[in-house]
């Protein structure tokens, strides 16, 4: 979800600049600038002038290999949740799609005759967002989650515990104990709706704790009372510990795969998926499951998969310190176009008047449908990034950046930009597609400089 506080106008508009485009012939690998001639990119460079001078845009043709619009497109600017596009596919490059993510049950002690656990039990987090009780999972995400029925059921009918001597406790040892991100100084934030944590049952419930360890209390007193509710008796009390390196496997459930944890995420742009997420990444291949280990990660795996790197702090984009451009966006879904990776990516992204972000936008126009975007919003920044089919069956990726005006104002720009893209006849054939690139490989032609 956006960050949007109550200003609607930062910066006034300095008057109506002529934007140029350039033409770039990407199968040559060469560049040669071109003011705006095609009436295209005439009409994109009108609409980028009326929404002033804080705006930058990118427009790449796939079949043709062709740059259609290039507007101030290398100047770095707050992504917002366009970021997520980054987390996404550095997620997918390094779990894969198939991956899960794994909320434990272990002890410590024995099973005993007549189904008695002689000693703890230690409810370790995964850093699984989907994590919770039933209903608030059919709720929130459709049924689709990690239920902690499922792991009351292991216990009682396969474990065969009806009785503990013990206590149950909640480990969250996996992620730092940071409830927020950069832009809350990682304090709490409403924004993210909800509060981090390797163990975050119902997105990271506390009740009315504020202990150092609440969240992780709270998830470990939610499989105390599920047990007792399921006839198990149990003699300890519930709260917060590191589980002991000795402890024995009893229970588990898995989170959704990867690929259906970013069709969770992208679509409505769900920031505590993305936050939890990143610091998942820091945690398995950066050795810290910090928003900084992992945001470094983000960094570093965009940087490698394109040749330059954006500035990445967090896995959502609400830092409005976070950097990247229009171009650099676009290069991600030049590389991405045709792969397995970018595949997922653009089949979760929201679709124009149909889904997530876009849903409500673009409606009964030639881009409802056949435009594809992630959206991004903060106060004073809003964007929009993805892919257009037009008219006469070509695709186009854009990234289009239109800063320091109202957001609804933005967003009429944005859609009139993807309109126009969709509805375009763009000269030259379409060709068969060209083969898929492997995972970190640049798509034929995508290295050049706007």
């Amino acid at each position: 979800m956006p960050r949007i506080g109550p200003a609607k106008l930062l910066f006034p508009l300095r008057g109506l600049l002529l934007a140029g485009a350039a033409g770039l012939l990407l199968g040559a690998g060469t560049a040669s600038a071109s003011t705006a001639t095609t009436p295209l990119a005439a009409d994109l460079a009108r609409q980028l002038s009326l929404a002033g001078p804080h705006d930058g845009a990118y427009v790449y043709d796939l079949n043709t290999g062709q740059t259609l619009f290039s507007d101030r497109a290398t100047t770095a600017r707050p992504p917002a949740s366009v970021e997520k596009l980054y987390t996404a596919t550095t997620a997918l490059q390094l779990l894969g799609p198939s991956a899960r993510l794994t909320t434990s049950v272990l002890g410590v002690g024995r099973l005993a005759p007549g189904g008695v656990w002689e000693g703890d039990l230690y409810l370790r987090g995964g850093g699984d967002p989907t994590f919770g009780s039933t209903g608030f999972i059919q709720s929130h995400y459709g049924g689709v989650g990690a239920s902690v029925t499922t792991l009351v059921t292991q216990l009682v009918r396969v474990d065969g515990i009806h009785h503990v001597t013990g206590s149950v406790l909640g480990d969250e040892s996996m992620l730092d104990s940071l409830r927020g991100e950069p832009s809350s100084g990682y304090a709490p934030d409403p924004f993210l709706e909800g509060t981090l944590s390797a163990l975050a049952f119902n997105r990271g419930e506390s009740g009315s704790s504020s202990a150092p360890h609440a969240p992780a209390a709270y998830a470990a007193h939610e499989l105390w009372a599920a047990l007792k509710s399921d006839g198990v008796s149990i003699h300890g009390r519930s709260g917060e510990a590191v589980t002991p390196p000795t402890a024995t496997p009893l229970a588990q459930v898995a989170s959704p795969t990867l690929e259906e944890l970013l069709g969770l995420m992208l679509p409505p742009s769900d920031n505590f998926f993305a936050e939890t997420l990143v610091k998942d990444l820091g945690a398995r291949f950066a050795g810290s499951g910090t928003t900084a280990a992992g945001a470094g990660l983000v960094e570093r795996t965009i940087g490698s998969m394109l040749g330059s790197r954006p500035t990445v702090l967090d896995g959502s984009g609400l830092s409005p310190a976070d950097r990247t451009s229009p171009y650099l966006v676009v290069r991600l879904l030049i590389t991405l176009a045709g792969s397995a990776i970018g595949n997922v990516v653009r089949s979760h992204m929201a679709v124009a008047g149909r889904t997530g972000t876009l849903a409500l936008r673009m409606r009964h126009t030639g881009a409802a449908g056949r435009c594809q975007g992630k959206t991004g919003t903060l106060t004073g920044v809003s964007n929009l990034a993805g892919y257009c089919r037009t008219a006469n069956g070509h695709t186009v990726a854009f990234a289009v950046f239109t800063d320091g005006i109202a957001i609804e104002a933005a967003h009429t720009f944005q859609d009139h930009i993807a309109i126009s893209l969709a509805d375009a006849t763009l000269a030259g054939a379409v060709p068969a597609p060209p083969p898929a690139p492997s995972p970190g490989v640049s798509a034929p032609g995508a290295a050049v400089a706007p």
